[in-house]
């Protein structure tokens, strides 16, 4: 049976995405959330001529005149109510983020000014129009959208919220999430395994993955015992949007998976990837429910998770998204098999350009060998000898 690509495999994913629908969330919960609705200026903004310098407003028409010197009326304080200047050959001191006083259209910055007995005296020849004066709605009309709908929230979207009042903010529903563990060498990570086990760490690698992207996942443990898994199994596609596997996948005696989702009527969309590591990937649906069942190797759960889970995700959730990141190979590299090898690598950046060196491991159960990396190289499968100086598609997780 033919090898899916790497490519084809991304692909069949991303035409399965998912709408999760829309909740209202508080908005300084929403962070790392895709904002759906659009966000509106609920008036102008800047909302008054705001000044933008420390100073003296004054009329722009007695300066043009030859006026040099200006008594100063009153003193223009951020948050008071706006002033009127009742003589145009007087001046009023004028704070950063006031509104400009009535009768005034300039400021002058206290730099360009010697104040002596109540009178500013303008060492200064020439003025522009509005000069250190935001103008009312410059920046934004009342109506104007500030953020689109299908934006991934940041802390700047978080202080436009604040802004126009927004004390709760529509967004995208997260997936309700299973990441499932399986097999008898496998401990709890507060035990002390015996020689011939070893600690449940996949699983919560996966946890920390998806908690990158906000979701809060669940996880389970499963023996290698197949009806214990198909009951399991079956109660988790009711109760979950997606399950991620992490394991038994592959063609050992006691890989139950492929075979116990196919009799629980998992549609399956592919099973094996030309790609390394993480060749056994098994992916499918049923009905709205989404499965991911990785090999049970660190490296091959960490990688593909990155790879496909990330893409997936985000078109779901209606985010636009495509790994642009990119690094030149820092090194020749040689890699014979025909497939996609995901390398880890170290990242490094000189003179604007990011650089990622190979870093030698041990195969995918090198899962110590991920802490010495930053990315994933992805290199094609339809070559053996990679070039310094090269650039190639990265895949990030520092």
């Amino acid at each position: 049976m033919s090898l899916t690509t790497a490519q084809e495999a991304l692909k069949i994913i991303l035409d399965t995405s998912e709408d999760f629908g829309t909740e209202e969330v508080k908005f300084l919960k929403s962070l790392g959330r895709t904002l759906k609705e659009d966000i509106l200026a609920d008036r102008d903004f800047p909302p008054f001529n705001r000044i933008s310098m420390d100073g003296i407003a004054i009329s722009s028409e007695a300066f043009n005149k030859g006026q040099r010197s200006f008594k100063i009326e009153g003193v223009q304080a951020a948050g008071s109510k706006q002033l009127t200047m009742q003589n145009p050959a007087n001046c009023i001191e004028a704070m950063t983020g006031a509104v400009l006083p009535k009768n005034t259209d300039i400021v002058i910055q206290y730099e360009l000014l010697d104040i002596k007995d109540g009178v500013a005296t303008v060492n200064l020849e020439a003025i522009k129009s509005s000069q250190n004066v935001h103008l009312k709605g410059l920046d934004r009309k009342k109506g104007d959208i500030l953020i689109p709908k299908n934006t991934l929230i940041s802390p700047a979207e978080i202080g436009v919220f604040a802004t126009v009042g927004k004390m709760t903010v529509k967004v995208a529903k997260q997936p309700k999430v299973m990441i499932i563990s399986t097999g008898n060498e496998l401990v709890g990570v507060c035990d002390t395994p015996e020689e011939h086990q070893i600690r449940r760490s996949n699983v919560y690698t996966l946890v920390s993955l998806l908690e990158k992207l906000n979701i809060h996942a669940e996880t389970a443990h499963i023996t290698d015992d197949k009806e214990l898994l198909l009951t399991k199994i079956n109660s988790f596609l009711n109760d979950f949007d997606v399950l991620l596997f992490s394991g038994a996948v592959s063609k050992g005696k006691f890989d139950f998976i492929p075979e116990v989702l196919d009799e629980l009527g998992v549609d399956k969309l592919f099973h094996r990837v030309k790609q390394r590591p993480g060749k056994p990937f098994w992916f499918g649906k049923k009905d709205h429910k989404t499965i991911f069942a990785f090999p049970g190797n660190p490296v091959s759960t960490f990688a593909s998770c990155l790879k496909y889970f990330y893409p997936w995700y985000y078109k779901s959730v209606g985010i636009n998204y495509e790994n642009k990141n990119q690094a030149i190979l820092a090194e020749d590299y040689f890699f014979k098999p025909d497939l996609t090898y995901f390398l880890q690598v170290k990242v490094t950046k000189e003179d604007g350009k990011v650089f990622a060196t190979p870093i030698t491991g041990r195969g995918s159960a090198d899962l110590a060998n991920l802490v010495d990396s930053d990315a994933f190289l992805e290199l094609p499968d339809d070559r053996s000898n990679f070039t310094k100086g090269e650039v190639f598609p990265l895949i990030t997780y520092r």
